[in-house]
């Protein structure tokens, strides 16, 4: 089978094509023939070295993706072969072919494409558990989004709105700014303006009720532009490591960080399957409304890195095998 693979750690250039060993059979696992692959920031991290690999050389990158199931375990009872499935959370994902655990499976309804579910996967659920766990949105509320712009920031702001929230957005250009008005943000500001200053304008003085902080290096701007005894979700570091945090400041101002991770919550597979579910129903309902994605052949998987590495595109980067 074909697969995008790389040697040794470096820029886009480092990935090619080849052709490698089909992936193994095993009793509690599917084979899924991939029909489309999502492209993350973490697959950038983890060429350049950044983050853990699974495996030794030649490394296969993505995690993220949707296909049809061409090979069924024995001891997997839930799936068969034919089946339209996703998933959000399994390595390898940049090949014709691979290896799903049973329990990392997600069922596809027929109103969601393979496009959409590799579009929506990581980044809605994402989004869903940042606003239903690491900080329950609730009505009135107001909510600062980093990186409005982009996939999970575009999310998440329809999902505030979707609760009750009002939004405001920061993003690095208008154009971007345009992009998360269009989402749903009251406001967006650019972030080489005074931001913090122009939240408190429109708060009056007051300082939203949360913010998602996920550039790292304005955390501690964030927690500035945040009210007392507000709270400040730490879920990346997009821009570089942020400054460490002093206790008496939240002690202080009586405001709150807390930190949040996807893998904490998706721990079986029934949790996966609701969260998706629902997930799912409001796309199909028209909730939540998604951009058409750029769309890579995997041949031309370096091209993909380079244009999610330039921070022009707003929308999802797809490898189509």
């Amino acid at each position: 089978m074909k697969a995008l693979v790389f040697n040794n750690f470096g820029g886009p250039e480092v990935l090619s094509v080849k052709e490698i060993e089909e992936p193994e059979r095993a009793k509690s696992a599917v084979i899924v023939r991939m029909k489309a692959i999502g492209l993350n920031f973490a697959d950038v991290y983890r060429r350049k070295g950044n983050y853990h690999l699974v495996g030794d050389p030649p490394y296969i990158l993505g995690y993220e993706g949707a296909g049809v199931i061409e090979y069924v375990g024995e001891e997997v009872h839930h799936v068969k072969v034919g089946d339209r499935v996703g998933f959000a959370d399994v390595p390898h994902a940049n090949a014709e072919l691979v290896s799903v655990p049973a329990d990392k499976l997600l069922p596809l309804p027929d109103g969601i494409s393979f496009e959409t579910a590799a579009s929506v996967l990581l980044q809605g659920l994402t989004a869903q558990y940042l606003t239903d766990d690491s900080h329950p949105v609730k009505k009135g509320e107001t909510v600062l989004v980093h990186a409005a712009a982009g996939g999970v920031g575009q999310l998440l702001t329809q999902m505030i709105k979707m609760k009750g929230g009002q939004v405001i957005g920061l993003t690095s250009s208008d154009d971007k700014a345009a992009v998360a008005k269009k989402a749903g943000a009251a406001h967006v500001f650019l972030y080489e303006s005074d931001w913090v200053n122009s939240i408190k304008d429109v708060t009056n003085n007051i300082g939203v009720d949360v913010v998602y902080e996920s550039v790292g290096q304005t955390l501690m701007n964030s927690f500035e532009a945040t009210k007392t005894g507000g709270t400040v979700v730490f879920f990346g570091m997009a821009g570089g490591d942020p400054d460490k945090i002093d206790p008496r400041m939240l002690m202080d101002t009586s405001k709150a960080l807390i930190g949040g991770d996807l893998w904490n919550v998706l721990t079986t597979h029934e949790e996966r399957k609701r969260r998706t579910a629902d997930l799912f129903e409001w796309i199909m309902s028209g909730k939540i409304l998604l951009d058409e994605p750029t769309l890579f052949s995997m041949e031309n998987g370096a091209d993909a890195h380079r244009l999610l590495e330039s921070r022009k595109s707003t929308g999802k980067i797809l490898l189509i095998p």
